[in-house]
C-alpha cells in the first residue's frame, strides 16, 4: 500500500457596455428607417448571443468535474468494508470512476506535499490485499476490522496499521513500518519491516521484510488513488 489539490475552472464573459444613443431627430435630418431600427435591436443582441455560446463552451461545462468524481467514487466504497461488500459490476464501476479521475492527476504526484499525513484505506478492489490473511474470507470470521490507516511522514516513513477484534471481544492491530522510495514520477516502493502483532497483552514480532510498489494515479486535499504492480486499485481517504 502506499499519495494535487482539484482545479476550478471559471469564465467571465465581457459584454460591451452598450450601443451609442441615436442623434436627435430634428426635421433636417431624416428619420431611420424601419431596416436601420432592426440593424440596431441586433447589434444590442449580439452581446448576448456570444456569451451563450462561451457558457456552452465544454471546457466550462466540465468546471468541478473532479469534485464530482471524489464524490462519485468515495459514495460507491465507504460502506464496503473495503470492498469486501461490492458486487463484480460495482467494483467496476469504482474502477471506471478512477480511470476518469486519472486524467486529472498532477504531473507528479510522487513530488506532491499531499501525500503526506494519514489516510483510511477505504476500498481495494482486491479487497484481501490490505491486511492479508486478517482481511481474507476465513479471518474475517475471527476478526473483525474498525479500520486500516496509512500513514506518510516526511521525508520517507511509512506506517501501515490495521486494528481489529478478535472473536468479538480481544482488541488487537497488527503494524508495519517501512521505507519509502520514488522510483519516477508515479511510482513508488515502500521495503517494510517485519510486522508486530498485539493482541489484548500480548504483542510479538514474526515474518520478514515485504516489499510494495505503488502507482500513484490521482491525488488532492481528500482522496488519494494507487494502483499495485498487480493491478489491485486503492482509494485512500484522508483521516478527519
Amino acid at each position: 500500500m502506499a499519495a494535487a489539490s482539484s482545479a476550478l475552472f471559471s469564465t467571465a464573459v465581457n459584454c460591451p457596455a452598450g450601443v451609442a444613443k441615436a442623434g436627435s431627430l430634428g426635421s433636417s435630418r431624416p428619420k431611420p428607417t424601419s431596416h436601420l431600427l432592426r440593424f440596431r435591436c441586433l447589434q444590442r443582441r449580439s452581446p448576448r448571443i456570444r456569451a451563450a455560446v462561451s457558457v456552452s463552451d465544454p471546457r466550462v461545462a466540465d468546471a468541478g468535474r473532479p469534485d464530482d468524481l471524489v464524490a462519485s467514487i468515495l459514495s460507491k466504497v465507504l460502506q464496503s468494508d473495503g470492498g469486501v461488500s461490492l458486487e463484480r459490476e460495482e467494483h467496476k464501476q469504482v474502477a471506471e470512476v478512477a480511470q476518469e479521475l486519472q486524467k486529472y492527476c498532477v504531473s507528479e504526484p510522487v513530488k506532491s506535499p499531499l501525500i503526506f499525513g494519514e489516510w483510511d484505506v477505504v476500498y481495494c478492489s482486491n479487497p484481501t490485499s490490505p491486511g492479508g490473511g486478517y482481511r481474507s474470507a476465513l479471518g474475517r470470521v475471527f476478526f473483525r476490522t474498525n479500520e486500516m490507516i496509512q500513514g506518510l511522514e516526511a521525508p520517507d516513513t511509512v506506517r501501515n496499521k490495521v486494528s481489529f477484534r478478535a472473536l468479538g471481544f480481544i482488541d488487537g492491530e497488527v503494524s508495519l513500518k517501512g521505507k519509502l522510495k520514488a522510483l519516477d514520477d508515479r511510482w513508488i516502493q515502500v521495503i517494510f519491516e517485519p510486522p508486530k502483532v498485539k493482541v489484548g497483552e500480548m504483542e510479538f514480532q514474526y515474518g520478514g521484510e515485504s516489499e510494495v510498489k505503488l502507482q500513484i494515479t490521482y491525488i488532492d486535499e481528500n482522496i488519494r488513488l494507487g494502483k499495485g504492480s498487480r493491478g489491485s486499485l486503492f482509494v485512500f481517504r484522508r483521516c478527519q
